[in-house]
């Protein structure tokens, strides 16, 4: 049995857990979430604590036991406080800016990449090197927020590009300036 698929999902008030014809669907103040559930896995719900069981001591059985115990948890936290990912940009003249339903993104290239942001994301840009990313889908948020930053990953010699907030980029020197003033290529009479 799955350590993680035994715990209990605590539903705080106001969220409604309900499973219909195989779909799971949980429903707060942020919203709706639907999600088809494992026909190998059981829910039961009393009160305000659902509790999943497997049908079988399979490992598989396990692996998914606890899979949808965190996709369940997931929707709960999802309808009641969302999910946000913030992205900040390095680099002179890299800018964000939004554009109706588009994200619109300057990184020197020759052109702006123009990214559509999809339903059930919220995108703002506070200052222009910062992007927040928030929904109640915590898988979209997290493909949102991916998406974006592979535009133009943060580069090792001089950090430029796309990070998440609080990233550490590790830098690489970059090549070593001669030294001293010999007679080499170019520097002799």
């Amino acid at each position: 049995m799955s350590r993680v698929g035994k715990k209990p999902i605590n539903v705080p008030a106001g969220v409604k857990v309900t499973v219909l014809d195989g779909t799971i669907s949980v429903e707060g103040a942020k919203g709706k979430l639907k999600m088809s559930m494992n026909p190998r896995i059981k829910l039961e719900q009393k009160d305000s604590v659902v509790t999943l069981t497997s049908a079988a001591n399979a490992k598989e059985d396990s692996a998914i036991h606890g899979l949808m115990r965190s996709l369940i948890n997931n929707m709960v936290i999802g309808v009641t406080k969302g999910y946000a990912k913030e992205l900040e940009i390095t680099g002179v003249g890299y800018k964000a800016q939004v554009n109706g339903k588009a994200l619109v993104l300057q990184l020197g290239f020759s052109h702006p990449v123009n990214f559509k942001i999809p339903n059930g994301v919220t995108i703002a840009v506070p200052k222009p090197t910062s992007i927040n990313i928030s929904g109640m889908d915590k898988q979209l948020v997290g493909e949102v927020a991916a998406t974006i930053r592979n535009f133009y990953k943060p580069e090792p010699y001089k950090g430029k590009g796309i990070k998440y907030a609080g990233e550490q980029i590790r830098r690489k020197a970059g090549k070593a300036a001669a030294t001293g003033g010999g007679t080499g290529a170019g520097g002799g009479k």
